[in-house]
């Protein structure tokens, strides 16, 4: 028995990096919009719409056309489709020319991120919106965010390219890392918040538990730590203009800076607005993007050499350029 075509013949489908890149710049803004449809189920007070989980009532997979049901059900619709790009994600890595192992270690963990937001999408539900596991939730989607920026970034780096090195002074570095977990301490905080506030997730019907603080405690807590990193903010600004740091550096700082100013203007006025809805809605969606750029920002403070000595890094070619000196020690010098 004889076939057409040779089995040998077929070959697996490829994709060139700039392809890829782009499969992780749409997985970035999946992931975001996926945390502002989930914030908008909470403020609709949609979180238990579908009381049932993976189904969304007991006998009923798909929705009955009920406002609370469908914004419900909308959101595990979005989820599907995340999970389809990050399926796609893991493919691509794997049929990516040439193939990188980082990038495939990277995708999967987009894997493990999705996966651990539905398991904790179907327990928040059947726990009526207890409000460690809605914290828990959007930490998994914060750390998702996290991977899938690192991946994007990582993507656009290339596959000839050496090991990265810094282009700023050590102390920025330090400072950047510093950045990273004083943001990460005001998402957690943020979620305190949350989950002490009037927005409980579900309509005036159903009730639901509040965490055992009064919420203008955990919002004066909240702020202190917002000024707290917008206090750091401003001292790197100084700092890397006094230092005549890369241009690309300076300017993913300024863009941290501003999201940081607008969304603490947001949650003030929010606050003393009574928290309506859609300014909720809208530093939810700060936060993310803040949480983004804070991340931008410390990725590009590295740099990865090339064959032909220029620098690069997930956003293309450095400002500055590096050597080494005779104690192996990185030197950053302006071009």
């Amino acid at each position: 028995m004889s076939f057409p075509v040779s089995v040998r013949a077929w070959r697996w489908p490829t994709l060139t990096p700039e392809a890829y890149r782009r499969i992780t710049g749409l997985s970035v803004v999946l992931l975001t919009l996926i945390v502002v449809t989930g914030g908008a189920v909470r403020l609709t007070g949609s979180g238990l719409g579908c009381t049932n989980w993976p189904t969304c009532t007991h006998n009923r997979v798909i929705a009955h056309l009920r406002f609370h049901e469908v914004m419900e059900f909308g959101n595990r619709v979005v989820t599907g489709l995340v999970s389809v790009v990050v399926i796609v994600a893991v493919l691509g890595s794997l049929v990516r020319v040439p193939r990188r192992r980082d990038l495939t270690w990277l995708s999967i963990g987009m894997v493990v991120g999705v996966l651990a937001q539905i398991v904790l999408g179907g327990i928040l539900v059947l726990s009526h919106l207890w409000p460690p596991i809605l914290i828990a939730h959007f930490v998994a989607s914060q750390l998702l965010v996290w991977d899938v920026v690192v991946l994007h970034h990582r993507a656009g780096i290339p596959d000839d390219a050496g090991r990265p090195v810094r282009i700023v002074a050590a102390e920025v570095v330090t400072a950047g890392r510093a950045l990273v977990a004083v943001a990460a301490v005001a998402l957690l905080t943020g979620t305190v918040v949350t989950g002490a506030g009037p927005h409980a997730g579900a309509n005036g019907t159903q009730r639901v538990a509040r965490l055992p603080i009064h919420v203008a405690d955990a919002a004066r807590i909240h702020g202190t730590v917002d000024m707290a990193f917008l206090g750091l903010v401003l001292w790197l600004v100084w700092r890397l203009r006094r230092t005549g740091a890369p241009t690309s550096v300076v300017r993913s700082l300024e863009t941290v800076l501003v999201v940081g100013v607008l969304q603490a203007a947001v949650g003030y006025t929010q606050y003393f607005t009574g928290v309506p809805e859609l300014l909720v809605g809208l530093h939810i969606l700060g936060a993310t993007c803040l949480w983004i750029s804070v991340l931008w920002f410390y990725l590009g403070l590295f740099a990865a050499p090339s064959p032909g000595g220029e620098l690069v890094h997930g956003t293309g070619p450095s400002d500055n350029h590096a050597r080494r000196d005779g104690a192996g020690r990185d030197v950053v010098a302006q071009r």
